[in-house]
Order: structure tokens, then sequence, then C-alpha cells
């Protein structure tokens, strides 16, 4: 009997996530059906998003069941396939969860082509985390050629595309908030940003205001909280704040913390607008391909932080996320092709 080991959700987690909320299982492999492929999964996508699927909650998307494999994006090489549009030995991506291996509807894996990207790259910049940044940038930022641009988060998976992206879309400036000197140095540096602010070690609210006396005209928020509120109060007439996420209030026992500078949206005439990426999900070829040029003429950087190990290790990595730990796009890689 073929067996599969499978980390499954045991506990609903309060405040941040433990060990013990946590199991992994053996099961019997199923074998896969018509238009299906068993699929080894070789990397799976660490995502600020996995604190929300844990929660018992309303929400885009139904939770984790107890019991349950942990959702997570996969990058993965098709073992066996049932499925006239996957051949074995090709690589995919899909949402197989935190397993060794998985059964799949073809429909749900997209394959990928290792000779333009790195596969893990299909998980950070050439994947959700790039796509996010791009149609919060383009959609909900309505981003226009000259805007002042601030991101939160600037050096995480998503942060750090976006800022890149608004440079390539025209912005004049672009303003990355970050915790730690290395962090900063990277995003100005190796990146592009014009200016970047340590959160860890600076009033944000001050030197927001210092770097753009004329306002921010796009903010693209991953974090929610104090720096939320501090952009809120240094934004420009007419500006648009993108809610992409808020890693700062996710494990909070106390629930999460609204903004209470809300009401500079109604003094400037700004607008505030939450989005998922999947709202796009139409969009994504023309996207992609724009991404991919962009990579290819060195206009885009991508980054992906790879720990190897596995299905143990889920938690201690994810835990790296809410501590900040992480520069990029956070991959645990549990297998070789």
């Amino acid at each position: 009997m073929a067996v599969n080991r499978q980390l499954l959700l045991a506990k609903r987690p309060v405040g941040e996530p433990a060990p013990d909320d946590f199991e992994v299982r053996e099961e019997e492999l199923a074998a896969p059906g018509d238009g299906e492929a068993l699929v080894k999964v070789l990397q799976i996508s660490l995502d600020p998003a996995m604190r929300g699927w844990m929660r018992d909650t309303p929400s885009y998307v139904p939770p984790v069941g107890l019991g349950e494999v942990m959702r997570a994006g996969t990058t993965g090489v098709v073992v066996e396939s049932n499925s006239d549009k996957l051949a074995p030995g090709d690589f995919v991506v899909g949402m197989l969860g935190v397993q060794e291996q998985g059964v799949a509807p073809d429909s749900a894996l997209t394959k990928v082509d290792t000779n333009v990207a790195p596969l893990e790259t299909y998980l950070g910049g050439l994947g959700m985390p790039g796509l996010t940044a791009y149609f919060g940038l383009t959609e909900v930022g309505d981003l226009k050629e000259g805007d002042t641009v601030v991101i939160s988060g600037a050096a995480g998976a998503v942060g750090s595309v976006a800022g890149q992206l608004a440079k390539a879309m025209g912005a004049s400036k672009v303003v990355g908030i970050a915790g730690g000197p290395d962090k900063c140095q990277w995003i100005v540096d190796d990146l592009g940003f014009d200016a970047a602010i340590d959160y860890k070690s600076e009033s944000v609210g001050r030197r927001l205001h210092e770097l753009l006396p004329d306002g921010i005209n796009v903010y693209f928020d991953n974090v929610g909280g104090e720096i939320l509120d501090a952009a809120l109060a240094n934004l420009a007439w007419g500006a648009r704040v993108v809610i992409c996420g808020a890693i700062s209030q996710y494990n909070a026992e106390d629930g999460m913390r609204g903004p209470s500078n809300y009401m500079m949206l109604l003094v400037r005439r700004a607008r505030m607008q939450g989005f998922l990426v999947f709202d796009y999900v139409k969009q994504y070829g023309e996207a992609l391909q724009r991404m991919a040029a962009w990579r290819n003429e060195g206009v885009l950087t991508t980054r992906e932080e790879i720990v190897e190990g596995g299905l143990e290790d889920f938690h201690p990595t994810l835990m790296k996320l809410f501590a900040g730990e992480n520069t990029g796009k956070l991959v645990l890689q549990i297998a070789k092709p």
C-alpha cells in the first residue's frame, strides 16, 4: 500500500498558531481518476492568509476544517496522469495543501515551464503574490503615471513586487515601509524603491510627511494597524488606499483594530477598497505575460526564500512570516524532483 503523509489542522489557534494546532498523519495514497493527476509535492507556499483560513469565521473561502489537510499553494511534479493535458514529469502549480503527494483534476493544476523561471518563482513573483501586487495597483489603486506610491510590508512577497511594478508603470516616487535596516537597504538598492522607512526605528507618519510633503496618491497596505493610520494621515487629494492584508492584526486575541484616522478619507475625498486576486482570474494570462517580460528585461526582480525540511517544519516556517523574518516570498521545500 502506498502511503501519503499529510499535515492536518488539529485545533483552531488562539493568538499565534502553536505546534500542537497541527498533526501529521499517514493515509493510503489515492489513485487518480479520469481527468486527474497524482502529483508529488515539492514546495509549499507560506502565506499570511493561512492564519485567516484557520479561523471558523465567514470569509472569502470556507475555513480549513478540523482534521483536514492544511490549505496551501504548492508546486509539484506529475507522477501519474489520467489526463490528456498533463504527463508524468510535468511541473505544475496548484492548491494541493500541506502533504507529500496529492491528487487533483487537471483543471486545478497549472503546467509551468522551469526554463522560463525557477519553480519557486511560480509561487512568488510569477504566482499569486505577483498577481496580487499587479491587480492591487492597476485595478484597485488605479495607478497613474506620476503618482506617489507607498507600500507597507515592502520587503514581503507582495510588497516587494508591488513597489517594482509601481516604478515600471510610471510612479514618480515609491516609498517602502519595512522592518530593519537590511530590508530597507534591499528594497532601495536592489529593487529600486526611491526611499524606505524602517518602522522599527523611525516615526512612520513623520517620515511620510518628510518624503512626500504633497501626500500619497496610492497606499498599498499589507499590514494594517498603526502603519495604516499613519498613511491615512498623509493622503493626497483623491488618494486610493488598497487593502491587501493586515498581518499586524492576524494573531490579535482581542479582535482586529480598525483604522482611527479613517475620516481622512472624507477630508481628502479618498477611497479605501479591499480586494482578492481571484476577482481578476480572467486577466491572469495578460498580467503574467507582462510581468514575465519585465522579469526577462531585468525590470522586475523576484526573491524566494527557501527553507528545506519536511512537513514537521511547516509550523516554524510559518511563524517566520509573523516574526517578520523573511525577505521576499517564503517557501518550504519538502522534496526534490
